[in-house]
């Protein structure tokens, strides 16, 4: 009788401990930005940079990653460096009242599978780069193409070349990498005589 009761009373504590288990659900409600939120990739103020902005929420860490711009919140979606499962992603709708590309709002956040995409505007993102301009509709996004040029996608219908793709550059960052070899050519001749 002995051996029986030590098992049966080890798989009960087993059961009560398990039972004791406090699941936590971790929330994936937007969040505003602040002057602290800082882009994942950049590492800059969100603040400080015009366009719309997306957050992503990974499995198990409560802060969203924040990204200065929508094309690149895809393309970390797409890529292989996730560090753990995407729970939500979150975009500006850029149509909702208040809006603006140099303010691109706080409280408009919206689930960026829901959203249209105005891609190849003449709007480039915060970071220099070709956005993807989200809305909650696609009228908003209709109106959009009409004032800056672009053509209005689902999140489905973005392929990976369209955010994947490097950016080539423009005429005037060329022309600025050329004068920054020229000086740095030039320092040894100062330093030297």
């Amino acid at each position: 009788m002995k051996n029986r009761v030590r098992p049966m009373l080890f798989v009960a504590a087993l059961v009560l401990l398990s039972a004791c288990k406090e699941e936590v659900v971790q929330s994936t409600a937007p969040l505003d930005m602040t002057p602290e939120t800082l882009g994942h990739y950049c590492q800059m103020n969100l603040l400080e940079h015009p366009g719309p902005k997306a957050q992503v929420f990974l499995e198990g860490d409560p802060a969203p990653l924040f990204f200065s711009q929508v094309r690149d919140a895809i393309a970390y979606m797409r890529g292989p460096e996730q560090v753990a499962p995407i729970l939500a992603v979150y975009v500006n709708d850029m149509g909702s009242a208040g809006a603006t590309w140099d303010r691109p709002g706080n409280g408009n956040w919206i689930v960026a599978d829901m959203a249209f995409y105005v891609l190849g505007s003449e709007r480039v993102g915060g970071m220099g780069a070709p956005e993807a301009v989200p809305f909650s509709s696609r009228e908003r996004a209709e109106a959009f193409v009409s004032a800056e040029g672009g053509r209005v996608l689902t999140l489905a219908e973005i392929t990976d070349d369209m955010v994947l793709a490097p950016v080539e550059a423009g005429a005037d960052q060329g022309a600025d990498d050329a004068d920054f070899d020229g000086r740095l050519r030039a320092l040894p001749n100062k330093a030297g005589g």
